[in-house]
C-alpha cells in the first residue's frame, strides 16, 4: 500500500474532535530511545543504522496497537511523500531528510507513529486532537514498556536513558502541544506570554518546531528539560500551564469582543474578501488568514459554517497536499494561482461575516485608532 492510500484524507483528518478544540489543536508526548551497543544514528555508519533498523521494525510492526500499521524505509518515500507527512506533523523535518538505514512505523488511526534513526534510533510518540497530554503519555507509556521487553535500551543508573542530545537525557520525553492564540496575538500580549511561558522552563516555537515561524497564530509549547524530574510530573506541569493558556486565550477574546469588535470583525471581514475572492496567494498568506476565519467560526460570525472546514484548508492549501491533489510537479507561482483557485471554490458556499452574530457587542463602537 502506498502513503496516498494509507494516509486519512484532510476531510477525515480536520475532523477529528477532542477537548478544547477550539484552542488546543493537537497533543503530543515523544520518548527518545536509544539501543545498547549501537551507536548513535549521528555517528553510526550505514551498516549500523540498517542493523538499528532491522531490529526495531520488527518489534514495533509486533504490537497490537500496530496492526494494519504503515512500516516503510524512509528510502521508499518520494520526496513529496516524505514533504506530506512533515505537513501532516507525523514526522519532524530532519526525518524527512533520512534516507536508507532510517524508516516509519505509523498506526493506522495516525495517533501512533515510531521515527527509526532519526537523531535517536527510536522517536516514538502518540498524538490526540485537542488537550489529551494524559491520554498520549498512557498511549506511549504503554508503548515503550513493551518495546523495552524486545528491545535492550540504552539506560544509565545515574543519567536514566541515554540520548544523542543532551536536552532530552534522562526521561527522554518530549511533551507538546499546538495551539491557536489569535487574541492573544490581536491584543498583543502573545510576548508577555511567550515570556512568561520560558520563564516556567517551557519552549514555545513556531508551527513545526524548533527554529519555525508561529505561522497562522499556531504555536508549540512544549518542556525543555528532561532530566530532574520523572514523566508524571512533566506531564503534569504542562498540563496545568496549557489550562492557563487556554484561559488566557479566551479572556482575549472576550475582551476583544467587549472592547474592541469593530477592530475583529474588521480583520475577520478583509481575511474572508482576500481568501473568498483572491486571484493568487501564498501558503504563509493562506494561513495567516485562515487562523482570522478560524477565529471567526469560533465566534460565530459564519453562518451554518464548521471549524472543521477551515481545519481541512489548513491541510490541503499546504505545498506539498497541493502539489499531490495535482499530481505534477508545480512551481511555487503554479501553487499560488491553484491555491486561490481552490479557495474561491471552497469558499463560493459561506457566506460572509454576520456582525449581527456579534449581538449587542457589536453596536459598541471602538475608538478611531484602537
Amino acid at each position: 500500500m502506498n502513503l496516498h492510500d494509507f494516509l486519512s484524507s484532510p476531510a477525515v483528518a480536520s475532523r477529528r474532535a477532542g477537548p478544547h478544540d477550539q484552542i488546543v489543536l493537537t497533543s503530543r508526548v515523544r520518548l527518545a530511545r536509544n539501543l545498547k551497543g549501537l551507536s548513535f544514528p549521528g555517528h553510526a555508519k550505514r551498516p549500523e543504522r540498517i542493523k538499528a533498523l532491522e531490529l526495531i521494525r520488527p518489534a514495533v510492526e509486533s504490537l497490537p496497537e500496530m496492526t494494519e500499521a504503515f512500516s516503510e524505509s524512509m528510502d521508499s518515500f518520494t520526496a513529496l511523500d516524505k514533504q506530506i507527512l512533515v505537513e501532516r506533523h507525523l514526522i519532524s523535518r530532519e526525518h524527512a531528510a533520512k534516507n536508507a538505514g532510517s524508516g516509519l512505523v505509523l498506526n493506522k488511526e495516525e495517533s501512533l507513529c515510531v521515527m527509526i534513526n532519526e537523531e535517536d534510533h527510536m522517536r516514538m510518540q502518540a498524538l490526540r486532537p485537542g488537550l489529551q497530554i494524559k491520554e498520549c503519555w498512557q498511549a506511549i507509556d504503554h508503548i515503550d514498556s513493551e518495546l523495552e521487553k524486545k528491545l535492550d535500551y540504552a539506560f544509565s543508573s545515574d543519567l536514566g536513558y541515554l540520548t544523542a542530545c543532551p536536552t532530552n537525557l534522562g526521561t527522554g520525553i518530549r511533551v507538546s502541544a499546538m495551539l491557536h492564540l489569535p487574541a492573544l496575538v490581536l491584543s498583543e500580549q502573545i510576548n508577555q506570554i511567550v515570556q512568561a511561558v520560558n520563564k516556567l522552563g517551557l519552549a514555545v516555537r513556531g508551527l513545526y518546531g524548533e527554529g519555525t515561524e508561529a505561522l497562522g497564530n499556531i504555536f508549540q509549547v512544549s518542556n525543555q528539560m528532561t532530566l530532574g524530574e520523572t514523566e508524571a510530573d512533566i506531564v503534569e506541569r504542562l498540563n496545568k500551564v496549557l489550562a492557563q493558556l487556554i484561559e488566557h486565550e479566551e479572556n482575549a477574546r472576550a475582551s476583544l469582543m467587549e472592547k474592541k469588535s469593530k477592530m475583529v470583525l474588521n480583520h475577520i471581514g478583509r481575511a474572508y474578501g482576500i481568501l473568498a475572492n483572491a486571484h493568487s496567494i501564498s501558503s504563509k498568506e493562506t494561513m495567516n488568514l485562515l487562523s482570522l476565519m478560524r477565529l471567526g467560526v469560533d465566534l460565530s460570525l459564519f453562518a451554518g459554517t464548521e471549524r472543521f472546514l477551515v481545519d481541512e484548508l489548513f491541510i490541503v492549501t499546504q505545498p506539498a497536499h497541493l502539489q499531490r491533489r495535482y499530481s505534477e510537479k508545480l512551481s511555487a507561482e503554479e501553487r499560488d494561482l491553484l491555491r486561490s483557485d481552490m479557495l474561491r471554490e471552497r469558499l463560493r458556499q459561506v457566506s460572509r461575516p454576520n456582525p449581527g452574530a456579534m449581538g449587542s457587542r457589536s453596536s459598541k463602537l471602538d475608538k478611531p485608532g484602537e
